[in-house]
């Protein structure tokens, strides 16, 4: 069995991420800062789960200081899922230092790790919203991603810049994963879906940013982390989209929800955020010829596991600040 470090082992990701490998009998080291970019209590939610696995490490530490390096002077690892990171299009607009810090020194940091301890794999997760204004849809690795439209998507395209230069450098096994939009139980409370169960089940008004036009290609959280996963194989270089398969818009999102509840949404609707791309669709041809990989879970599954797991762990999930 394989030593795995993940960073970001409390995210929504990291966490279904960490649990699959333990699952399949490897040890996973985790690291995370635990902080309030969305509410703690889902972090430590996901990090009390994990911690109850034998072979689970955790640090808490943050990835984007230098010293963070040498707490894994002493492991060797057969490889590393980088999907710590500071997320949210519309957040680094007001904070772009923040996320210039988390994910280019905290890749930096984590590709140090890989060249000084001699690890030779490193995963690393990028994002839909590289692909900037009107690409192509659905859209290829191919389609342009040098004109990110926020501080968010800048900053993973100067990870993944990081990420090339340590492979022609040092011969380091990289293979960026660009995720989609990403859903399921224990999902980010910042992002539309968990949002949508959480207000329509509390009977609590639905913000809309637009008409609700705007469309997304969603996929279930299971079948990222297996997409995740397979992509540890040896690749050389890689960049692979993973998710947005099944694109539904916003309006229709409400739509689905209020039929798995049973409850009607009160949908108030707002301007537009001009950080917000209108699209995604992702062309997924290549993960499952690089990697074999196909979604399995239907977005009419995952939102009612979603809303099951919901009403599980309604006790404090319905305090959660959105």
């Amino acid at each position: 069995m394989a030593h795995y470090l993940v960073t970001g082992a409390a995210g929504f990701i990291g966490a279904r991420t960490s649990e699959m490998l333990l699952e399949q009998g490897h040890s996973v080291v985790g690291i995370d800062n635990m902080n309030d970019a969305y509410d703690p209590h889902m972090k430590e939610y996901r990090l009390r789960r994990l911690q109850a696995n034998k072979g689970f490490f955790f640090h808490k530490a943050d990835i984007s200081e230098k010293p963070v390096i040498d707490l894994f002077r002493n492991d060797k690892f057969d490889g590393v899922i980088h999907l710590a990171a500071r997320a949210g299009v519309r957040f680094s607009v007001d904070n772009p230092w923040v996320f210039l810090e988390s994910n280019v020194m905290g890749t930096l940091n984590m590709l140090e790790v890989c060249r000084q301890f001699g690890c030779k794999k490193i995963v690393m997760a990028s994002t839909s919203s590289i692909y900037g204004e009107n690409p192509p849809y659905p859209t290829p690795e191919t389609a342009s991603s040098s004109e990110p439209l926020q501080p968010y998507a800048a900053s993973k395209k100067g990870a993944e810049a990081l990420t090339h230069s340590y492979h022609h450098l040092h011969d380091i096994d990289v293979t960026i994963v660009r995720y989609f939009t990403v859903y399921g139980p224990a999902g980010r409370p910042d992002l539309a879906i968990f949002r949508f169960v959480k207000w329509i089940i509390e009977g609590e008004p639905i913000r809309i940013n637009g008409d609700g036009t705007q469309s997304r290609g969603f996929t279930y959280v299971d079948d990222i982390a297996r997409g995740t996963i397979a992509a540890l194989k040896p690749l050389g270089y890689e960049i692979i989209n993973l998710g947005g398969h099944e694109v539904i818009t916003i309006n229709g999102l409400v739509d689905l929800v209020e039929d798995l509840t049973g409850k009607k949404a009160d949908v108030q609707y707002g301007p537009p955020n001009l950080a917000d791309m209108f699209m995604n669709q992702a062309d997924v041809t290549k993960a499952r010829e690089v990697l074999g990989w196909n979604p399995q879970v239907k977005l009419r599954e995952g939102i009612k596991n979603l809303i099951d797991w919901y009403y599980a762990e309604r006790d404090w999930a319905h305090l959660v600040k959105l």
